[in-house]
């Protein structure tokens, strides 16, 4: 195996407590345009979540329109990502909090400068700028290495999709080889694994043992090399894949 010198770590409730917070606010769009469509059914923040994790407001859009039969045109989704993007930014800048114990292994990790950090998400850019800032991240990252599948790519995609990372590793110069992805989600840890980057799952920001359980069964099932429980854990679990 290479020599892993490149870290990529998913945004959303990996470094930053922000899928709860943004999926409140995806849904009251999500159900405004359910309504518009004539559809009956609602979702609570939690409900989309639990559908569309990883994903996305297009993504979520998209299947949104697979599941319950209507479709938009394309200016009527990028619409709908722009209204989406403003409500949930101004959520994050106002209660975005970082993930338990992650600040002390980014704080390390960035004076140790063994490895190079970046950060991989599907959220648009603009947004995952507001959570790495709000939580005093930022100074983690080099501005040029923070990558968003829906705003960073020709074709804006979403996780489970590779091309974000892929497109990362050529713009850092890495091969995915020699990089290690932190993920929490199924879509963003497909993503790292369809890219060919060996994964860490941290299933620490799912509530309830059941539901963490649940998770690390279901992402080794995906092909994820090491499940992290803490981000206290986070050594021990890199030094597992290096030693791979």
């Amino acid at each position: 195996m290479p020599k892993i010198t490149q870290l990529l770590f998913d945004c959303d409730n990996t470094l930053v407590l922000s899928e709860e917070l943004a999926f409140v606010a995806c849904a009251a769009l999500s159900n405004e345009l359910l309504e518009e469509k004539g559809v009956a059914d609602r979702y609570t923040g939690p409900q989309l979540m639990a559908d569309f994790v990883g994903q996305n407001f297009r993504g979520v859009v998209m299947g949104l329109q697979k599941k319950y039969g209507f479709t938009l045109d394309p200016k009527q989704v990028d619409d709908l990502v722009g209204q989406e993007l403003g409500r949930v930014i101004a959520t994050l800048k106002e209660k975005a909090q970082p993930c338990v114990g992650v600040m002390p292994v980014l704080e390390k990790l960035y004076k140790e400068k063994k490895y190079g950090l970046a950060v991989v998400s599907s959220s648009a850019l603009s947004r995952v700028q507001a959570s790495v800032e709000k939580v005093g991240q930022d100074k983690f990252f080099p501005p040029d290495h923070i990558f968003s599948a829906a705003t960073s790519l020709p074709v804006p995609t979403t996780k489970p999709d590779p091309a974000i990372y892929l497109h990362a590793c050529k713009v850092i110069g890495k091969e995915p080889g020699e990089c290690v992805a932190v993920e929490d989600s199924k879509s963003g840890a497909l993503s790292g694994v369809r890219a060919g980057i060996p994964v860490i799952g941290y299933v620490g920001s799912y509530e309830g043992e059941m539901k963490q359980r649940e998770m690390n069964a279901l992402l080794k099932d995906l092909g994820v090399k090491v499940i992290m429980d803490d981000w206290a854990d986070f050594e021990k679990c890199l030094a597992e894949i290096e030693a791979l």
